[in-house]
């Protein structure tokens, strides 16, 4: 048997010491799941490893751990010729579902906008290519339902990723990847996607806990709140009372050296809406209403609140956030940003509005009387609530 690599591979795969403990718990009768268990594996990774790197001297199948290196190494072993360029026929079938123009019912071919490729990904409101643009896994899934008898017609969603990313694995023009959802001209590494941009989100700051009080909008001082994006990365913060609707928007100026400095990694943004200069908005807006009138905020889930604890600690908000892809939870400051919109249209650059326009345009929304406030406007609620504020009798949690 030829010598073996001994060297840990990456985490995605199993390493010499992994199967040496396999070998050792199966030799003491352990189980599947248990050994998975111990390992922090799936079960059916390992359960995969006794049956394929087993050794099957004297009859039967017994597992070594030097065997199954032996065996792994064999099978990693490159160069090898890849499938799709030895394939014909599989590799025409890939690229006319990845590639392939698209035609009208009739059958004509609809060549659609004319694009060029650059060798990186599209710029932002451009022309895309258009084509078929099946994804990988819809290719390789697909290969059996049209060619249920032909094992040649077989392949796997990651090797046509492959084919397309990874240099002298071949077949497929690189190109291609224009074709795909995404577009992208590099692959985003696995530990990458995996990571969550609302990571800072806990179970108890999920919308779930939020008091059943928030919700019959009997108690004033429950905020909704969120940006709204505009041209150049610009944003305007918007905050707006569930009771009364009245609304207070938030200058977001861009910080000193945007566009000039190059960005720092985990440095500040200096577009205006990063983690702290939102914070340092909100504070200083909503520290000008009594404490009665502060009691909770529920956000989406951008990354602009990730100093939400330190928040809480500034003003006394209890900030609560909504389920993933699920904005009609915040649906008061939704329908307010739509009213917003009137007056700050998409694809317009919105830090040329400094924070006297904006306070003239929160005040022309909190001056419209409201069908649901009984033609009442915004700002005489409030008033009304700041006044019986004084005289101690503002609604207060149980």
């Amino acid at each position: 048997m030829p010598p073996s690599s001994f060297e840990s591979p990456s985490g995605r795969y199993l390493s010499f010491g992994e199967r040496e403990e396999i070998a050792i718990r199966r030799a003491y009768g352990s189980g599947v799941r248990e050994i998975a268990q111990h390992l922090g594996r799936s079960p059916s990774t390992v359960s995969r490893e006794l049956r394929r790197n087993a050794e099957t001297r004297g009859g039967k199948l017994e597992y070594r751990a030097s065997v199954a290196q032996w065996h792994r190494d064999r099978r990693a072993a490159r160069p090898k010729a890849a499938k799709l360029a030895v394939n014909d026929p599989l590799r025409d079938y890939v690229q006319d579902r990845l590639a392939g123009e698209i035609c009208t019912p009739e059958g004509t071919p609809v060549p659609g906008p004319q694009t060029r490729w650059n060798g990186r990904r599209r710029g932002r409101r451009q022309d895309r290519r258009w084509a078929n643009s099946w994804s990988p896994e819809q290719i390789a899934r697909r290969l059996p339902v049209d060619f249920p008898d032909d094992g040649s017609m077989r392949i796997s969603h990651e090797v046509i990723y492959q084919a397309l990313y990874v240099q002298g694995r071949g077949a497929l023009k690189r190109e291609l990847v224009a074709c795909l959802r995404t577009g992208r001209a590099l692959r985003v590494p696995r530990a990458r996607s995996r990571q969550r941009r609302d990571g800072f989100i806990t179970p108890e700051v999920m919308i779930s806990a939020r008091p059943a009080q928030v919700a019959d909008r009997a108690v004033p001082g429950h905020w909704e709140g969120d940006l709204i994006i505009g041209l150049n990365r610009s944003a305007i913060g918007t905050l707006v009372e569930r009771t009364t609707r009245f609304t207070m928007l938030l200058h977001l100026p861009r910080m000193e050296g945007y566009g000039i400095q190059p960005p720092v990694k985990n440095g500040p943004a200096l577009s205006g809406y990063g983690a702290e200069a939102v914070r340092g908005a909100i504070t200083s807006t909503i520290a000008t209403l009594p404490a009665e009138l502060r009691r909770s905020l529920t956000w989406d889930r951008g990354k602009e609140m990730a100093q939400h604890a330190q928040l809480r600690i500034d003003t006394g908000l209890e900030v609560y956030f909504c389920d993933p892809q699920s904005p009609w939870q915040r649906g008061t400051n939704e329908n307010t940003n739509g009213l917003l919109r009137q007056y700050f249209p998409k694809g317009t650059d919105l830090s040329r509005h400094g924070s006297d326009e904006l306070g003239a345009v929160a005040a022309a929304l909190n001056t419209r009387p409201r069908k649901t406030l009984a033609w009442r406007t915004p700002a005489e609620a409030l008033d009304e609530l700041l006044q019986s504020a004084e005289h101690g009798s503002v609604a207060t949690t149980p």
